[in-house]
This record gives structure tokens, sequence and C-alpha cells, in this order.
């Protein structure tokens, strides 16, 4: 197993798309990230993410800006695309995770963390020798390899991909990234494999395992029943679900006239009722109207600068 260090960042290959180039000498691959720091955007007690990952006070977010998928509806694109976001060496890195400990994180919740998985990584290393001890938690879209992943065991305990696409064409069209469900049902396979069944400790809270999000899309109802059938055939109960209805179309939704719009109710009850039929019981379901832009972080880099 690799131990993920800076250096690699010389010739990147963090992700699927292996671009090759050089950070450390300023160049940029597809994420749009560069150089030795993290960019971060926004570090908070975010209260809304499953309540087995935010626990009663929160979960311990920290937003990294960019991101090597390009999803047309993204709701925060302005740190994921246009890379908003405050540069930080790995010192503060460290201590940032420590903050959030403080503070009464349920969990360290590291949103969008692939591009910089060796800054992390050594900033984890830091943290943890100085007392980090609620469960760290690998935030990502799914598009991983299986080499990162490997290369994060002992240093994560708890993976919350998501599981956006199993067809190709709509990986493409909505992500531009063809190979998403090759590459992303790898890296579940290697996830699960590491971890092993969920544990949630006396209050609720993960302390290991795999939650896979879904978001539901307009019109791709039938797609997420196919997503849900091949979970549910190849983990069963060995992850946990969460199927979300907060869609909401920001972005570049609007160029794309099939998803430019919310879910209707039957389209979302049609997948839940789906995968109650499968008899999935460890699942999430979303309630009331969760489309809306006030559910969207406000990016304004709390948290980031030392006080």
């Amino acid at each position: 197993m690799m131990e993920l260090k800076i250096n690699e960042l010389a010739h990147c290959t963090l992700c699927p798309r292996a671009c090759g180039i050089n950070r450390l000498a300023g160049e940029r691959g597809y994420c749009g990230a560069v150089g030795e720091k993290v960019d971060i955007a926004l570090v908070s007690l975010h209260p809304w993410e499953e309540p087995c990952i935010a626990g009663e006070n929160g979960a311990g977010t920290v937003f990294f800006s960019h991101c090597s998928l390009r999803c047309v509806f993204c709701q925060n694109s302005e740190i994921s695309s246009e890379g908003k976001g405050i540069a930080v060496e790995v010192p503060r890195l460290a201590e940032i995770f420590l903050e959030q400990q403080e503070r009464g994180a349920a969990t360290l919740d590291l949103v969008t963390p692939t591009h910089y998985a060796p800054q992390i990584a050594e900033a984890l290393r830091i943290a943890k020798r100085n007392g980090l001890a609620v469960p760290v938690v690998w935030n990502s879209g799914g598009y991983e390899t299986e080499e990162l992943i490997d290369a994060l065991d002992g240093l994560v305990d708890v993976y919350l991909p998501d599981m956006k696409y199993i067809d190709k064409e709509s990986a493409a069209r909505y992500s531009h990234a063809e190979d998403y469900f090759e590459n992303a049902e790898k890296a579940l396979r290697a996830m699960v494999q590491q971890t092993g069944a969920p544990k949630l400790d006396a209050e609720g809270v993960m302390q290991r395992g795999v939650l896979v999000r879904h978001l539901v899309l307009p019109g791709r109802r039938k797609e997420s029943m196919r997503i849900i059938d091949w979970l549910w055939e190849t983990f069963g109960d060995n992850v946990l679900l969460s199927l979300m209805n907060q869609y909401t179309p920001l972005y570049h939704a609007k160029d794309y006239k099939e998803i430019n719009r919310t879910l209707t109710t039957f389209e979302y009850d049609s997948v839940t009722d789906h995968a109650a039929e499968l008899g999935i019981e460890h699942c999430y379901v979303q309630e009331g109207k969760t489309a809306s832009k006030k559910f969207v972080p406000c990016f304004d880099f709390r948290g980031v600068r030392k006080c």
C-alpha cells in the first residue's frame, strides 16, 4: 500500500482522469487545483448531513475548492468549478481539523477532498498525533481510483461517496465523465472491503463503514432504480443508502431542458418505493421541500483563517 506524499503532485494521477501534470510547478489539471497549498471555502458545523454523520452538533465540514467532475447542475459551482477559496498550508489544515473537534463536531467531514489527498493525509497524520479522535469522513463524488482508496486505509473511518450514474450517457452528458461508473464501482468495492459493515456508536454516529448517496435526477428515475438494484445485489446491508430528492436546477442546468426542473413527487416516491420493495431497510430518505437554494452553503471562508 502506498503512502500518500506531497511529491505525488509532481505527476498527478490522484483521480481517474490521471492528468499527469506537475501541480508543484504551477500546472493545472482538469480539477483546477495547483501548488502545494490547499484551497478551502468554508469550515463549519453542518446540521444537514445524514443523522449518522451530523450527530447532535453537526458534522465538522471542511469544503475544499476545485473538483475532478464538472456536474452541470452543481450547487457548489462557485467553489468546485470557479475555485473560490483561501489557500492554506498543511500545518494550518491540521489545526482546522482539531478546531472542528473542539467545536463539538460529531465527525470530521471532508467535502470534495480527492484532488488534495496527499495534503489531507499529511494533515490527518499531524492531527491524529495531536489528539484528533472523531471519525474522519471522506465525502466525495465517488469518482475515485482503487489505489487512492487503498492509500487512505488507517486515515479514513467512513466513506460517504455519491453513486451518481450507472449509464455512460448520463455520466458524459451531466458530469463530463463517461467512465464514471466503471471507476466509482471499483472504488466503492474497495471502500467496503476496507471498512466492513457500518458501525454506529450508542449516539447513532457512524464510526466506520460506507454510506452511499444517490441524488435522483429529473427524468432519470429508472436509472436510479438500476443503481439501487446494483447496490443491493452487490453489497446488501454492508452499505447504508441515502436517497436524495433535493435536486435544484442550478449552474448550467438551464442549458439542459430535460433537467431544468425539480423532481416530481411521483419520481422520488417511485425510487424510494423501489428500494423498500427490494427489502432495503437501512436507507435515509428526504421529506419536505429540500429543493431550494437556501440549503446551499454560504462559502464565506468562515473557519479557514486562524482566529
